[in-house]
């Protein structure tokens, strides 16, 4: 073939048979909504008990040191006009120091709990990815989603990821 223009047509026809026969192929398309499968499922709910029974008491400490705190600065307030000076100055600076103390374990118990979320959280994410692996290999879908702005119930496949992370989870 030498008429170029003939070349180019032909060339043209193949490209859209080929583009025509990929567009009949249909995606296979899926979205999971993790927000979901860290809130429902087994194993995440697990998680979370874990963390509450692990993190309780030391909350509970937390309390009380608090309303005593509040008790004391309280009654501080209530007699502060009958004290002297300086036994009002000291007892302030006693509060202050001791809200101090307070404020530095409030914190230390802040960061040990959302430490210890992001392990479990994080053993629970990848259990999950594991059992989404497995859905795409076995129902061979060609895209899953974990983030999207909108999802139709068609391609949501969250329940299914529950289900099998739920069943995952009476095995062991």
């Amino acid at each position: 073939m030498k008429n170029p223009l003939l070349q180019a047509a032909l060339v043209t026809g193949l490209l859209m048979t080929g583009v025509c026969t990929a567009q009949a192929q249909e995606l296979k398309i899926g979205y999971v909504n993790s927000e979901r499968v860290l809130r429902d499922a087994v194993p995440a709910k697990a998680a979370q008990a874990k963390l509450e029974t692990e993190f309780s008491k030391r909350e509970k400490d937390l309390q009380e040191v608090a309303a005593r705190l509040k008790s004391s600065s309280d009654k501080l307030e209530k007699e502060a006009p009958t004290l002297a000076e300086g036994e009002r100055t000291r007892r302030q600076r006693d509060l202050v120091e001791q809200d101090r103390e307070f404020q530095r374990k409030r914190r230390e118990f802040q960061e040990d709990l959302n430490q210890r979320k992001n392990e479990e959280l994080s053993a629970v994410v990848e259990r999950a990815n594991k059992v989404i692996k497995q859905i795409f290999e076995t129902e061979k879908y060609d895209l899953i989603l974990q983030e999207a702005v909108f999802a139709g119930p068609r391609i949501d496949i969250t329940d299914k990821v529950i289900k099998a992370l739920n069943g995952a989870a009476a095995t062991k």
